[in-house]
């Protein structure tokens, strides 16, 4: 074959490996971290206000003792599109009725107050409980802006935090620490994953000064805070129970189910559907069986983050198909064959497809 018809071939398959790649990597950030339903709408960005011209700019970098303004809050949003978004999150239906009740609880509550009429004291500071990937930051996340709609909290964002963003290695030092991730989340949900963490049993553990911090934060910014615990099942009640000042503020516990086969589907599907993908004719059934082969527990699967890596795995091998091909079109790159998640399971290069029946399940994402 002449050099330069091999040189130009090589220059082709490069050219579309780029195209293949960078389209891939578009699709997986636009998709970003929501495997449950549709994704919350972006929030405008607040342009921040310009110093004038006659001013040095220490105040962007805190040089001068003063603090750079904060961006507004973000509006309220209508009650009835963050149920609707709850409402289009795949499974969590134990979770979802939870939701309702809170909604309707903490409603009534404040007509009550409007009409002068006696209430009880409501903790809105809840535990989640359950295995990784089955929605708990997702739902938190939702809960900060519900109760922003509400006018419970001033900002209605997620302030996320785990043990290592709490507690430090010095005596004193984690009281400070903790102070300043509480002062950050002010006004939104204080989200503490892995929360039994911070139970430490060590003697030079200083978990519990993270612990009282937040309890006497809890009281203090009654009117402006709320804490969710998040964790392992089991794990999380040993850690409630371990403080009475814990079981006082926390009355409220959901548990996150584990993932059936079927919604593991339908995550997938929805993955594809974001992506602009298709599934061929049997493609389905092979992921399924791909599913439920990985899916041997839910704590090392990671329910929808596993969906999430085997979904990629299978791009992956689209893409190093795609980029054997002379030309590729449109259809091409949106199409998802069964040897693409053949591969993914393990298939050797160059071996022969294994029969597979026909599909019982033709996939229209």
């Amino acid at each position: 074959m002449d050099p330069k018809q091999i040189s130009k071939k090589d220059q082709v398959i490069l050219q579309q490996l780029e195209v293949i790649r960078t389209m891939t990597e578009n699709n997986l950030n636009r998709m970003g971290g929501d495997f449950w339903g549709t994704p919350a709408a972006p929030k405008p960005e607040v342009p921040k206000p310009e110093a004038p011209k006659d001013e040095k700019t220490a105040a962007s970098t805190g040089n001068d003792g003063t603090k750079a303004p904060e961006a507004e809050a973000p509006p309220p949003e209508k009650m009835e599109d963050l149920q609707a978004e709850l409402d289009s999150y795949i499974g969590l239906k134990a979770v979802k009725q939870e939701v309702r009740n809170l909604i309707n609880m903490v409603t009534v509550y404040q007509l009550r107050e409007r009409n002068g009429l006696p209430t009880t004291d409501l903790s809105l500071h809840m535990v989640f409980s359950g295995n990784p990937g089955t929605g708990k930051t997702t739902i938190a996340r939702l809960m900060a802006r519900i109760y922003h709609s509400l006018g419970i909290l001033s900002k209605g964002q997620l302030v996320e935090v785990d043990r290592s963003g709490l507690v430090a290695g010095y005596v004193g030092q984690t009281a400070l620490k903790t102070s300043k991730v509480i002062e950050k989340a002010l006004g939104c949900v204080l989200f503490i994953d892995e929360a039994y963490a911070l139970n430490g049993r060590a003697e030079n553990d200083f978990g519990q000064e993270a612990i009282d911090t937040i309890l006497k934060a809890m009281e203090d910014h009654r009117d402006d805070l709320v804490v969710i615990a998040a964790g392992y099942d089991g794990l999380m009640d040993d850690f409630i129970h371990s403080n009475p000042g814990l079981e006082s503020r926390f009355n409220c516990f959901l548990h996150f189910d584990d993932y059936s086969t079927d919604e593991m589907m339908e995550i997938f599907r929805m993955q594809c559907k974001k992506g602009c993908y298709t599934l061929e004719d049997q493609a389905a059934e092979i992921v399924r069986d791909f599913i439920k082969e990985e899916n041997t527990d839910g704590v090392s699967f990671g329910n929808a983050r596993g969906v999430r890596n085997i979904f990629e795995q299978i791009l992956v091998h689209q893409a190093n198909r795609l980029a054997g091909m002379e030309s590729v079109t449109r259809e091409d790159l949106m199409t998802i064959t069964p040897r693409d998640v053949l591969m993914a399971r393990g298939m050797e290069e160059g071996a022969e497809m294994p029969p597979y029946g026909d599909s019982k399940e033709k996939d229209k994402a």
